[in-house]
């Protein structure tokens, strides 16, 4: 009796059974697969070596050497090259050809600083040169003296954490660019900062041009507010900033040039004609 029934489900089981025999697999099917493997491997290993994503660079950067003297033949080309980069940037060709360019107009602050005054200088002098700041900031300000932004080079030399810009550096740069926009709408144009607040969105990777955006909030005697914000290239935000500035009561006693010329506030309008000795010939005279 128990013979029979075993014998009934091993045939409904050979019925209801449509899958094929179990077949050996050949050695070369797991060769294949080893090799398949370690050629995606060794091809994403080499395409991450030559163009490592931003946070590999974050968390293992590559060794850079140290700033190199700023006067030697490589620094000066360098810098050259650089500035070359930075007259021919998309963001800057495509402002100065906007429909309201001539509502702005560019200003370079310490181009014409006096060396005795930029030697003890920190941005003009000490953080100036290739691998730091190897450019002077480039300005485009609106007439009004309600907006304005801001490009500036950042180097391997001034990071916190190997390959990102230290965060004190970017509250330097946006201190000396809010304070331009601030400043020049004081009364005496002169002015100290009163308060600075700073909010870090995301690192700012080292070796790259930067933007500082910047708006006029609001005036009243002697306090300005502005606003601004530090973007990359690709206008993502990575600092922001508030800050209050004030004119200070001894203000007359600090109103030089040489603050205009740190700040490349723009060259006053001349009333008078250019005279032959400055390299021009005076308008013809009328009949």
């Amino acid at each position: 009796m128990s013979s029979n029934i075993l014998r009934r489900i091993l045939t409904n089981a050979r019925v209801f059974s449509t899958g094929p025999p179990p077949t050996a697999r050949s050695p070369y099917r797991y060769l294949r697969t080893l090799a398949l493997g370690g050629s995606v491997a060794i091809t994403g290993y080499t395409l991450g070596a030559f163009y490592p994503h931003p946070y590999i660079t974050f968390i293992s950067p590559r060794p850079a050497p140290a700033p190199p003297n700023p006067d030697s033949p490589h620094s000066i080309t360098y810098t050259a090259t650089l500035e070359q980069t930075l007259q021919t940037l998309p963001l800057l060709t495509s402002h100065r050809a906007q429909p309201d360019a001539h509502e702005w107009y560019e200003s370079r602050p310490y181009a014409n600083y006096p060396e005795q005054l930029r030697v003890n200088s920190l941005t003009a002098g000490a953080l100036r040169g290739p691998g730091k700041l190897a450019l002077p900031p480039l300005v485009r300000a609106r007439k009004d003296e309600s907006e304005a932004l801001v490009i500036v080079h950042v180097g391997r030399g001034v990071c916190g954490h190997d390959g990102i810009i230290h965060g004190g550096l970017l509250a330097t740069i946006l201190d000396e660019s809010l304070a331009r926009t601030a400043i020049i709408n004081l009364p005496e144009k002169i002015g100290v900062t009163a308060n600075l607040s700073i909010n870090y969105r995301a690192p700012t990777f080292a070796d790259q041009f930067i933007v500082v955006r910047i708006s006029l909030v609001d005036k009243a005697g002697r306090k300005s507010k502005v606003a601004g914000k530090v973007e990359d290239l690709k206008g993502n935000v990575l600092v922001e900033a508030h800050a209050t500035f004030v004119q200070p009561k001894y203000a007359h006693l600090l109103k030089s040039k040489a603050v205009q010329q740190m700040m490349g506030d723009p060259e006053p309008a001349r009333s008078t004609p250019v005279l032959l000795s400055e390299g021009m010939p005076p308008p013809p005279s009328k009949a």
